[in-house]
């Protein structure tokens, strides 16, 4: 096991959550490490974006390779976005884990959403045990049930699908969309593993998050399209208005660069 695995591993404490923003190339990376924070992860959408592609459409060279430059770019460790682990089968899943180690990563995810469907409980929990076993203590592996991002609003089969996940070899666990502190804390009372919360609009504050034991916290694509929520309202205004209010939100970005790269 690498120090940054160790680490990566150490920084999971329940009740003192780990902020792990999601950066989408080499300079956010770099200035988010810059702005204090002590692990990054990758973000499949935000990835995509930079690609002028919708999430789902980077391929598994693409997504190592991704990964790997921000790995280098940086000290802190570096978790990956891996989705499904582009397969459906263990074996393929445990392909791409191994491919992932190679690369420096601290640690990575698979999601038990193939890109259309969830997948079964049992061959999602197979898909787990294989990235538990390619990994081999060398990454933190996040186990993802997608349910409620993809409208199933079923609690009890996402509480059964991480105790799987954790029974088969999952170091963390990942519920993304829930967004009250009942079912958090629901969950939380019915695992035994490190617990991942996706900080959304209606989700609870991260004072609170902490309070009911949550490890840690991240932030998906959201940054990156705050990014680009900016980039819009700049160019809408220029264009519309021909006035340059902007340049002040410029002017702090500019500042954070230059001292996140000296």
């Amino acid at each position: 096991m690498t120090s940054k695995v160790e680490q990566f591993r150490a920084l999971h404490v329940p009740g003192k959550p780990l902020l792990i923003p999601n950066p989408w190339d080499v300079g956010s990376a770099k200035l988010l490490v810059s702005l204090g924070f002590d692990a990054l992860a990758t973000t499949s959408s935000g990835f995509a974006m930079t690609l002028g592609r919708f999430d789902g459409s980077v391929t598994r060279d693409e997504a190592l390779e991704h990964a790997a430059t921000i790995v280098d770019a940086v000290e802190v460790p570096v978790s990956a976005d891996l989705e499904n682990c582009f397969a459906d089968e263990p074996a393929g899943v445990a392909e791409t884990i191994r491919a992932a180690a190679r690369t420096g990563l601290a640690g990575c995810s698979v999601e038990d959403w193939s890109g259309t469907d969830i997948y079964p409980v049992e061959l999602a929990a197979e898909r787990v045990e294989a990235a538990a076993e390619a990994a081999n203590g060398n990454l933190v592996v996040t186990a993802r049930a997608e349910n409620h991002l993809h409208g199933k609003e079923d609690l009890a089969d996402t509480i059964g699908r991480l105790q799987a996940y954790q029974e088969a070899g999952a170091d963390v666990l990942y519920a993304p969309g829930l967004t009250t502190i009942a079912d958090i804390r629901t969950v939380l009372a019915e695992v035994d593993r490190p617990v991942n919360v996706l900080a959304m609009p209606t989700a609870p504050t991260v004072a609170e998050l902490a309070e009911a034991g949550v490890a840690r916290v991240s932030v998906g694509g959201s940054f990156a399209f705050t990014a680009l929520g900016a980039l819009v309202d700049a160019a809408r205004e220029l264009r519309e208005q021909g006035t340059y209010s902007y340049s002040a939100l410029a002017r702090t970005g500019r500042e954070a660069i230059n001292s996140a790269f000296s």
